[in-house]
C-alpha cells in the first residue's frame, strides 16, 4: 500500500474554500460532509433550477458499483484504472472489486488537490489486492499509463473507468481523443466503462443547472447528447443495454429510489 503523507499535506494547502467546487457539491448532494458552506449554498442553488439534479450523484454512484461488480463478477476483471474517481465514498471500486475477488488491483487517478487530500481512504486493499493513487491529469495518457504499470499489468486485460470525468474536457476531438489513445494502450478483453451529462431537448433545466454551475463553480463541465456519448465506445463491443441513463443500467430490483431516467448516461464496452 503506497503512503502519501506529505502529498496530502501539500494538497490541501491547494484547496480552494471560497469557491464552489463540483467534487465537494456532489459530495454534499451524496449525503457526504467533506464540503463547504459555499459548496452547499452552490449545490442548493442548483437543485433550485434542476430539483432532480442530485439524483445524478446517486446514479452515477449506484452506476459505478454495478458495472464494477458485473465487470469483475461476470467478466473476470482483475484490474481497474479509475481516472477521475472523485472524492471516497461507500463502495469505491477497490472496495466492490476486492469483495468480489480479493486479488483485485485498481490504480486511482485524480488531479484533484480536494481528492489527493482525501486519498488514503483509497489506499486500503485486501493482502492479496493492491491499490495506489496517481496524482495525475486525464489528458497525461502517457503519464499515466507508465505511472499505472508499477501496479497493473498492461498484458492481461484492464476495466478503463471514466465515470464523469470526460465532462471536464470541452473540445470534442480532444475528449475522444484521450479515450481512444488509453483504450488502444489495453490489451483485447479490457472493458471501458464511461458515464458522462447529457443535454436533451426534453430536459432544459438541466442546461439552465450546468451554465449556473459554468458561472459560478470549478471545473467547467461540458454537455453532450446521449449520440455523442456512444460514440466513445467506437471500436468496441457496446455490451446491453447500450448507452442508457446511469439508473437503467442492469439495475438492481432494489434500486428503485430514483426517477425513470436522469441526464447522467453510461455505458460498458469490450476491446476484442
Amino acid at each position: 500500500m503506497t503512503e502519501i503523507p506529505a502529498a496530502s499535506t501539500e494538497a490541501r494547502k491547494r484547496i480552494k474554500t471560497d469557491q464552489p467546487h463540483t467534487a465537494r457539491i456532489w459530495n454534499y448532494w451524496l449525503g457526504g460532509k467533506d464540503n463547504y458552506e459555499v459548496d452547499q449554498a452552490a449545490g442548493d442553488q442548483i437543485r433550485t433550477l434542476h430539483p432532480g439534479i442530485g439524483d445524478y450523484a446517486l446514479a452515477d454512484r449506484q452506476f459505478l458499483g454495478r458495472a464494477v461488480q458485473y465487470l469483475a463478477g461476470e467478466r473476470g476483471i482483475r484490474q481497474f484504472l479509475d481516472i477521475g474517481t472523485g472524492l471516497p465514498t461507500a463502495d469505491n471500486t477497490h472496495e466492490v472489486a476486492q469483495r468480489i475477488a480479493p486479488e483485485s488491483r485498481i490504480v486511482y487517478v485524480d488531479n484533484d488537490p480536494i481528492v489527493l487530500a482525501h486519498a488514503e481512504a483509497l489506499l486500503t486493499s485486501t493482502p492479496e489486492g493492491r491499490t495506489d493513487y496517481l496524482d495525475e491529469d486525464l489528458r497525461n495518457v502517457d503519464t499515466i499509463l507508465e505511472q499505472a504499470a508499477k501496479t497493473l499489468d498492461f498484458s492481461q486485460p484492464v476495466a478503463l473507468m471514466l465515470l464523469g470525468v470526460v465532462i471536464f474536457i470541452e473540445d470534442d476531438d480532444e475528449a475522444s481523443g484521450i479515450v481512444r489513445r488509453l483504450m488502444d494502450r489495453l490489451p483485447s478483453g479490457s472493458h471501458l466503462a464511461l458515464s458522462h451529462t447529457i443535454t436533451r431537448p426534453d430536459m432544459p433545466d438541466v442546461d439552465a443547472a450546468v451554465a449556473f454551475w459554468n458561472e459560478h463553480g470549478t471545473p467547467k463541465l461540458t454537455q453532450r447528447t446521449p449520440d455523442h456519448i456512444a460514440g466513445f465506445f467506437d471500436g468496441l463491443e457496446l455490451l446491453e443495454p447500450g448507452v442508457v441513463s446511469c439508473n437503467r443500467w442492469r439495475t438492481d430490483d432494489n434500486e428503485t429510489d430514483l426517477p425513470a431516467e436522469v441526464a447522467m448516461f453510461g455505458g460498458v464496452g469490450l476491446k476484442a
